[in-house]
């Protein structure tokens, strides 16, 4: 067994499995999706710590706890179709191709894209496009993932996902955040807190400033 096989187990073990996670489907991706090739080179060796991983200014490597707990409560299951917002290096499609989802990955960041791509060969589509357009030719999803921080949540990225369908994101309050999943009922998008988390804000995803006098 690699070192990075036994901190793959250890960061399950230590980090997902305490916060209640006990869905097999998580587990196993998580266990079999090497996090290390899905982050910058530099950050390999840090791949399995706690906490998120630092990719650009205002972008992150969801950590291990706040992702799974997150696919925990979409409770997505084979053959759903899955919109990854902010995919980064890919890790989060990934774990939701692992788990048998239909992943469409969008990314802006051009390098960031093409890397993802790389890694996930295959097993996800990778968009290069801004974040809070989405990916709407490939829609409408199951399932609709932010893999970051939001103040707010832009209505035309709604409007992508299918009645009953389900939407999660990290809503920041300053330097406090928490988790909560979106259910779409009669068009409309009904958010509810799940857990206290935190990211970095997305590019796109600022709340709207007012003039101030």
């Amino acid at each position: 067994m690699s070192d990075f096989q036994t901190r793959r187990i250890t960061m399950v073990d230590t980090q997902v499995r305490p916060q209640d996670v006990t869905k097999f489907p998580i587990i196993a991706a998580m266990l079999a999706v090497a996090r290390e090739d899905f982050v910058p080179q530099a950050a390999r060796e840090a791949a399995y710590v706690g906490g998120n991983i630092p990719l650009a200014p205002r972008r992150v490597v969801l950590e291990a706890r706040s992702l799974a707990k997150l696919l925990d409560a979409l409770d997505v299951v084979p053959g759903e179709k899955v919109l990854c917002l902010g995919a980064g290096y890919g890790y989060g499609a990934a774990v939701l191709a692992e788990m048998g989802a239909d992943v469409v990955a969008v990314e802006e960041d051009a390098a960031m894209a093409a890397a993802a791509s790389q890694s996930l060969q295959g097993q996800a589509k990778v968009v290069n496009a801004a974040l809070i357009q989405g990916a709407p030719a490939h829609g409408p999803y199951d399932v609709i993932l932010l893999e970051g921080g939001a103040e707010a949540f832009p209505p035309a990225l709604e409007a992508q996902v299918k009645e009953g369908g389900r939407l999660a994101a990290i809503f920041m309050e300053g330097a406090l955040g928490v988790a909560r999943i979106g259910h779409k009922h009669d068009g409309k998008v009904t958010w509810r807190f799940s857990f206290n988390a935190t990211a970095p804000v997305a590019p796109g995803f600022e709340a709207a400033r007012g003039f101030v006098l």
